[in-house]
């Protein structure tokens, strides 16, 4: 990221952003990046000093980020610069306001692309297989490694040094069979809290173990702005999640080092190596599992969509979809009525001979 000598009020800025108004540090990454952009572009251009950028200034970043960003890119982009000089001006940095009449632009409504259920559980059932494939591997590895080492006992005239070497890869096989199990438990609880809950991705990163009441099948979500919610699941993602705690999280906690594994002590999904599980390994693990499974690439997201408008579909209460997926506004949540009534009329077509 390109650095200007406005850097110190971007900081500022962010810095009064993130005490105010309780953004997620995704947001306030976003929102840095964009001003530092922008007002790269204007120091490029011989601006010294914020007073001398105009609305038509301002007019025309946006013209020049619009052609390589989609509309909703410059929504955002647009938000953080109007955001930051209204405060610029508050604060008494500008004597004007030239981003106050800079219009967002407008955002096409899209309705979100979701799984049907059927798909929804295809992609679970393979991830449930998987698990059940895996630990018969494991089950079949350890029986190989036992069998060889009753071997190399039975072979008297065999030196010490030759039993190591023939029973070392059996026990490598076991450590990656169990490793291998182990993730594939992981994968299937992800997907099924994803599922289940119509939580983030970001969410589904940051939690902790604490955060699961099994008692009440519910869990405790920290989402934007750092606002808490409780979102209950069902016994298909309890079962998941039980199998991953008491089999599969011990198998990959040992592969991480003690830094590491102080670090992630309390996160409920680990990595390969034992730290807290990023973004980006549950986005692929979503991807994945839907090439396998065979249905429509979906992201975590799409999973997101997918579950709200299932559950839409079986009767909730629009309030209630609102309050568990963490909604601000209705509105948002209103955009899965809609993809309702579309699967509705696309069922109506299909089954109705006058439709």
């Amino acid at each position: 990221m390109s650095s200007t000598q406005f850097d110190g009020d971007i900081d500022s800025f962010v810095s009064y952003l993130k005490s105010n108004r309780g953004l997620s540090a995704n947001t306030l990454k976003a929102y840095r990046a964009d001003l530092t952009a922008c007002l790269h572009l204007f120091e490029l251009r011989g601006v010294t000093d914020l007073n001398e950028i105009t609305l038509d200034d301002l007019r025309s970043w946006m013209a020049v980020e619009s052609r390589d960003h989609a509309r909703s890119s410059m929504a955002r982009k647009t938000v953080a610069v109007r955001g930051f000089f209204a405060w610029t001006y508050e604060h008494g940095l500008t004597t004007t306001d030239p981003a106050a009449t800079l219009m967002t632009p407008s955002i096409p409504s899209t309705l979100p692309a979701v799984l049907t259920e059927s798909q929804a559980e295809q992609l679970l059932d393979v991830a449930e297989h998987a698990v059940a494939t895996n630990q018969y591997k494991d089950d079949g590895g350890a029986a190989a490694a036992s069998g060889s080492g009753k071997a190399a006992g039975k072979t008297a005239d065999k030196s010490a040094d030759t039993v190591n070497r023939s029973e070392a890869p059996a026990r490598a096989d076991k450590r990656d069979n169990a490793r291998v199990t182990a993730e594939s438990q992981r994968n299937a609880a992800i997907l099924e809290l994803l599922y289940a809950t119509g939580i983030r991705v970001a969410e589904l990163v940051s939690m902790d173990i604490a955060d699961i009441d099994f008692s009440n099948r519910t869990i405790k979500v920290t989402g934007k702005g750092n606002k808490q919610r409780v979102v209950p699941f069902g016994l298909p993602a309890q079962r998941a999640l039980e199998t991953w705690l008491e089999q599969g999280r011990p198998v990959l906690a040992r592969t991480a080092t003690d830094a590491v594994k102080s670090r992630a002590a309390n996160a409920l999904f680990l990595g390969a190596r034992g730290g807290r599980i990023d973004q980006r390994i549950a986005r692929d693990i979503v991807h994945r599992a839907a090439r396998e499974a065979g249905v429509p690439d979906i992201s975590p997201h799409a999973l997101r969509h997918s579950a709200a408008t299932h559950i839409l579909d079986g009767g909730a209460d629009l309030r209630e979809v609102q309050e568990m997926l963490g909604h601000s506004s209705l509105k948002t949540t209103q955009r899965y009525t809609h993809v309702s009534i579309e699967q509705l009329k696309n069922r109506y077509g299909q089954a109705f001979p006058r439709a």
